[in-house]
């Protein structure tokens, strides 16, 4: 389904549905598209709110994840939302983590899915190559476990973003700035109930990392799901909205 971006002041964000905020932060080539079956599941029963992260529009001084917590605290502060309940994939959910630590008075409840934070591989600061599809095409693979996922349309998303210098630029700052910024000494102040959803077979944030997450964090639960990479929502969103919508059901309303 396709879903319209409401550009209000300097945000661009997609709201829909109707109840508890259920905001979901996307990650370094993310966009609508990673969200889409959980969007239309969680739009019957919650206001399901989808920042644009600035990506590539901050200057390279902000153009980190501080820079990005920064413009999502901006966000909620302008929209007015409370007791959100805050979904965050590969760097949104770092960004989500860091958002959390600074603001908990206005979350409701945490999720994370491969997020960064504690411990990534990195894509190395020759990530991407600029004009090597059959490069761009492997690492976009590499993301899931069954590598069909990484379909033509997707792979020629994230190979137009990488044809641009300046972003290229941003991308590697970004992903710099993701394993500069470690939370593990400052997780066990979240005391949101969170839950971990995590693929057994992801090489970016790998099975180590979700374990690790559940130890530092006081009151969470972690899921696995097999046969799935660093996108569960993406490459088995079925079984994801079920733990999800189990998870958010037994918070109290």
């Amino acid at each position: 389904m396709e879903y319209e971006i409401i550009k209000d002041g300097n945000f661009d964000y997609l709201e829909v549905g109707e109840g508890e905020t259920l905001m979901l932060c996307h990650g370094l080539f993310g966009a609508l598209s990673n969200f889409s079956d959980l969007i239309e599941k969680f739009r019957h029963t919650h206001k399901v709110v989808v920042p644009i992260l600035p990506l590539f529009d901050l200057d390279i001084l902000h153009t980190s994840v501080a820079g990005l917590e920064k413009h999502i605290a901006a966000f909620i502060e302008y929209k007015n939302y409370t007791n959100i309940h805050l979904l965050g994939n590969s760097l949104g959910g770092h960004v989500a983590l860091v958002y959390i630590l600074k603001h908990p008075e206005r979350v409701k409840s945490l999720t994370l899915t491969g997020s960064s934070g504690l411990f990534e591989n990195a894509m190395g600061d020759s990530y991407p190559k600029r004009g090597d599809y059959e490069y761009i095409k492997n690492k976009t693979a590499q993301t899931f476990y069954d590598p069909a996922m990484a379909t033509p349309a997707l792979v020629d998303e994230v190979f137009e973003i990488t044809k641009n210098r300046i972003k290229v630029i941003k991308i590697i700052a970004l992903a710099k700035s993701a394993i500069r910024h470690n939370l593990g000494e400052e997780l066990n102040q979240i005391q949101q109930p969170t839950l971990l959803i995590w693929g057994n077979n992801d090489i970016v944030t790998p099975p180590f990392v979700a374990e690790e997450f559940k130890k530092l964090i006081p009151n969470s639960q972690l899921h696995f799901i097999d046969k799935c990479g660093h996108a569960p929502m993406m490459e088995v969103p079925a079984e994801f909205n079920i733990i999800l919508e189990k998870f958010l059901g037994s918070l109290p309303k």
